[in-house]
C-alpha cells in the first residue's frame, strides 16, 4: 500500500518542522504533501527546504478543505492521510494507518494534546443520527482507503469549519467503518491546527459560523425535515442555556448574549437554504456539489 500524507498549513513556520521531522523519523516510506495557504511568516520555506516534503503546493486560500482537497488532486498514494501542521506523528503511527486500512476504508487514532504536568488525549467519538451511526474522526489525524475518498468526493469545500464532521456523516451513509486505532496517534502542541477562515476574523463571533456549518451539514445530509429542525433547536437551546448562565455570573453581558442570538438564527436560516440547495445538487453517496470534482476541466 502507497501512503500519501497531506499537510495543510498556514502560518506555522514556528510548527510545521516538528510535524515533518516526526513524519521523516515514523514514516519514512510516505509522500508527504504540504499545502499552504497564504502564510506570512516564511512557512512555504520551511517546507521547502525540509527533505521530507515530496511535494508543495501553495494556495491563495485560507480554507482548510480547500486546501485538504489539492493536497487529494496531487497526491499518488492509493491511501491518504491528513495531518496537522502542529501535530507530530508517533513512532507506531504508519503502521497503524496500513494495518486499519487493510480491512476498513477509514483509520482514525488518539489525538494527545501537551498540557501543562502530561497529555490529554481524545477518546473515540460516536452519534446516532437520524437512524445512522455516525463515527467522527479529528480531520488532523486520519486516512482513507483513496476510492472511498474520491467516491465521496473529498471534503466540502462550502464549509469554513467542520469539514471533517461533515465528511464523518457522509462516511457513514456508505455503510463504512471508521477504524479506531489506539497506535495511530499524534501529539498536538498548538490549540489549533490551521485555522479555519472564519477564525481569521478578529473579534468575530464564533456563534455564527458554527451554526452556518451545523445548519449546512444536517440539512445536506438528512434533509430539512422535522426531526433535522428538532435536532438545531436543541443545540441552540443549550448553548443559549450555557450562555445566559454566563450572563448570570458576569461572564457576558445580556447585550452580547443577545448579540450571539442574532448570528445563531440568521446563520442557521443560511444553512438551511445552502443545505437544501446542496442536497438538490448532489446526490447519494457524494453529497457534495463543492468537493473534488467541481475543479475537473
Amino acid at each position: 500500500m502507497d501512503l500519501s500524507v497531506v499537510v495543510p498549513t498556514l502560518n506555522g513556520r514556528a510548527r510545521l518542522g516538528d510535524c515533518l521531522d516526526a513524519l521523516a523519523a515514523h514514516a519514512p516510506a510516505a509522500e508527504v504533501v504540504v499545502v499552504n495557504g497564504p502564510s506570512t511568516d516564511g512557512t512555504g520555506g520551511v517546507a521547502r527546504e525540509h527533505d521530507a516534503v515530496s511535494r508543495l503546493l501553495e494556495l491563495p486560500e485560507r480554507n482548510l478543505n480547500v486546501a485538504r482537497n489539492a493536497g487529494v488532486r496531487v497526491a499518488t498514494g492509493d491511501a491518504i492521510a491528513f495531518v496537522g501542521q502542529g501535530s507530530a506523528v508517533e513512532a507506531d503511527w504508519a503502521d497503524a494507518v496500513t494495518e486499519g486500512l487493510e480491512t476498513n476504508a477509514v483509520v482514525t487514532g488518539p489525538v494527545h494534546r501537551a498540557v501543562d504536568g502530561g497529555v490529554t488525549t481524545e477518546t473515540p467519538e460516536s452519534r446516532t443520527v437520524r437512524g445512522r451511526s455516525v463515527q467522527f474522526f479529528d480531520g488532523s489525524n486520519v486516512a482513507f482507503e483513496r476510492a472511498t475518498l474520491e467516491t465521496l468526493d473529498g471534503f466540502d469545500e462550502y464549509l469554513d469549519t467542520g469539514g471533517a464532521r461533515d465528511l464523518a456523516h457522509r462516511v457513514a451513509a456508505l455503510d463504512e467503518t471508521v477504524e479506531w486505532a489506539p497506535e495511530m496517534a499524534v501529539l498536538r502542541t498548538d490549540a489549533d491546527d490551521m485555522p479555519d477562515r472564519m477564525a481569521q476574523s478578529p473579534g468575530a463571533s464564533r456563534w455564527g459560523p458554527k451554526y452556518r456549518s451545523l445548519a449546512y451539514r444536517l440539512v445536506k445530509n438528512y434533509g430539512a425535515g422535522p426531526r433535522t429542525l428538532a435536532r438545531l433547536a436543541r443545540h441552540a437551546g443549550s448553548d443559549g442555556a450555557s450562555a445566559l448562565r454566563d450572563v448570570a455570573t458576569g461572564e457576558s453581558t445580556p447585550s452580547a448574549w443577545a448579540g450571539n442570538g442574532r448570528h445563531v438564527f440568521t446563520n442557521t436560516v443560511g444553512g438551511i437554504v445552502a443545505g437544501v440547495r446542496a442536497r438538490r445538487a448532489d446526490g447519494p453517496p457524494a453529497r457534495n456539489p463543492h468537493g473534488l470534482s467541481q475543479h475537473d476541466a
